[in-house]
C-alpha cells in the first residue's frame, strides 16, 4: 500500500484522521498512512464532513470532489481527491515515494502539472 498514489486524474490517498485535535493538519507519515489531525470531534459523522471540507480547502477543489472511499467510521480512511488543483508538500513526497518504489514516473509527471 502507498500512502498516496494516481488514478486516472484522482489522487487516492490513504489517511489516517485523529478527530479532536487543537488544529487541521497534515502532520505527516503514520506507518503506510498519511496522519491529518482536524479538530471536529468523531461524532454524529462531524468529523468526517469536516474531513472532506479541510481536504477540499487544501487541495483546492470542490467538497464534491472529495470522496471517502473506505472506512467511513474509523480512523484509518481512503480518500479520493477528484482533479486536485494543488498539492502540499508532503503528499508531493509521498508520491514521489511511491514512484520510486514502483519505477514509474508518471506519478510525478502528473503532479507537476498541478
Amino acid at each position: 500500500m502507498t500512502a498516496a498514489r494516481w488514478e486516472g486524474d484522482a489522487l487516492i490517498l490513504e489517511l489516517q484522521v485523529q478527530p479532536g485535535a487543537s488544529r487541521d493538519a497534515i502532520v505527516g507519515m503514520h506507518g503506510a498512512r498519511i496522519k491529518v489531525r482536524i479538530t471536529a470531534p468523531p461524532v454524529d459523522g462531524r468529523a468526517n464532513d469536516h474531513l472532506v471540507g479541510y481536504l477540499a480547502a487544501v487541495f483546492g477543489t470542490a467538497r464534491a470532489a472529495i470522496t471517502i472511499r473506505r472506512g467511513s467510521t474509523g480512523r484509518s480512511k481512503t480518500v479520493s481527491v477528484a482533479a486536485p488543483q494543488t498539492v502540499p508538500p508532503l503528499i508531493t513526497e509521498a508520491l514521489s515515494a511511491s514512484t520510486t518504489a514502483t519505477g514509474s514516473s508518471s506519478a510525478a509527471r502528473r503532479c507537476n502539472k498541478h
